[in-house]
């Protein structure tokens, strides 16, 4: 069909090439939801909000209930084609990173380059593909980008089921995926949404450095490792700074200790590749970047847009629980005078743990 012809798309065989151009783009699965959520899901958001599990996220409060309602973010959309793409890269094993306290690990989805840009190309050339097929038709594409409830969405659409630690699950691949959509004017058919499978298991609950995961379901995000590390603008609270040991951009334990994830596979996308040696760093050589080392290595990368002080303050953190050393203690010394107490704070924390006055 051309741009200009005047028949009316067959809607249910169009989803189904949506779903098999999806796979060619390089996406693991795509499912399409109606534009809308159950009351039931503005009411769990409000109670999270009103609990203060946001933490200074102020931009989840301040959008409240506009993340479950595609339609009004995007005024005529009428169904949302949710996506999922594999990110675990090939990488030195992430439980022997986090069994040796003087490496820094990193979560494995920010190893390589950024996933928006990625994700954000792919969707954007999926849904070109779309109007080369079926002609001019409205949508825009998302991909951690907007005010919308990703994971309740792709639940709705049977991508996957929501886990107990509020990622998206699939049984035959975990969770280890970033998710992408696209907001349409098409009224394709939706798909049933997929019951769930976690059952009586409660392991990432268990296994949560820093008890984050405070019901099933539910996470308070100002105990949750990755805000501490990467949404926190401040110094992470020393309290909490014990719990983190060297998780020094995002955590992973709640994934990596989930049976569906022995399903899990690793990506075939370049772009997700580790860069710099970042799988396997020990804390020191990190925290010695200088800030043209933190700008050009991680130029491309999500981490970059936590800046180099946060990077450091992370570090120094990391540093803090590492065991002690000369070399440790030296690189920490070196940054005792940093200008930023958002640094210099946990450098005196640190040297502290490690018996050392200031």
């Amino acid at each position: 069909m051309t741009e200009n012809s005047p028949q009316k798309p067959d809607y249910p065989e169009l989803s189904r090439q949506i779903k098999a151009w999806a796979v060619e783009a390089g996406f693991a699965a795509a499912r399409i939801t109606r534009a809308s959520l159950p009351a039931e899901a503005e009411q769990r958001l409000q109670a999270w909000l009103a609990a203060g599990f946001h933490g200074e996220m102020e931009y989840m409060a301040r959008h409240g209930s506009l993340r479950l309602r595609p339609a009004e973010l995007v005024p005529g959309t009428l169904s949302v084609i949710s996506l999922r793409m594999n990110y675990w890269p090939a990488a030195r094993a992430a439980e022997q990173v986090l069994a040796d306290p003087s490496r820094a690990y990193l979560s494995r989805y920010a190893l390589g380059r950024d996933y928006h840009k990625v994700l954000r190309n792919r969707l954007q050339k999926l849904a070109e593909r779309i109007q080369q097929h079926i002609g001019s038709f409205g949508f825009r594409v998302f991909t951690d980008s907007a005010p919308l409830a990703e994971v309740a969405l792709a639940s709705q659409a049977g991508l996957g089921w929501r886990g107990k630690h509020t990622l998206l699950l699939t049984k035959n691949q975990g969770s280890l995926f970033f998710l992408g959509e696209i907001l349409t004017d098409l009224p394709l058919p939706a798909d049933d949404a997929e019951d769930g499978h976690c059952g009586r298991c409660r392991k990432c609950l268990d296994v949560c450095p820093t008890g984050a995961i405070v019901e099933p379901y539910t996470v308070d995000a100002r105990r949750c490792i990755s805000y501490l590390t990467i949404e926190l603008k401040g110094v992470i609270p020393q309290a909490l700074r014990p719990l983190i040991g060297n998780r020094v951009y995002g955590c992973d334990d709640c994934q990596l200790f989930c049976p569906w994830n022995r399903f899990a596979v690793e990506t075939a996308e370049t772009d997700f590749a580790v860069r710099h040696g970042l799988d396997d760093a020990s804390l020191v050589e990190l925290f010695d970047w200088s800030a043209d080392d933190f700008r050009e290595r991680m130029a491309g990368s999500p981490i970059y847009r936590i800046g180099y002080h946060k990077w450091l303050s992370n570090l120094a953190v990391g540093l803090g629980n590492a065991p002690t050393s000369p070399e440790v203690i030296a690189a920490l010394r070196r940054r005792l005078d940093f200008p930023d107490e958002l640094v210099a704070e946990p450098v005196r924390w640190a040297l502290s743990r490690h018996g050392e006055s200031c």
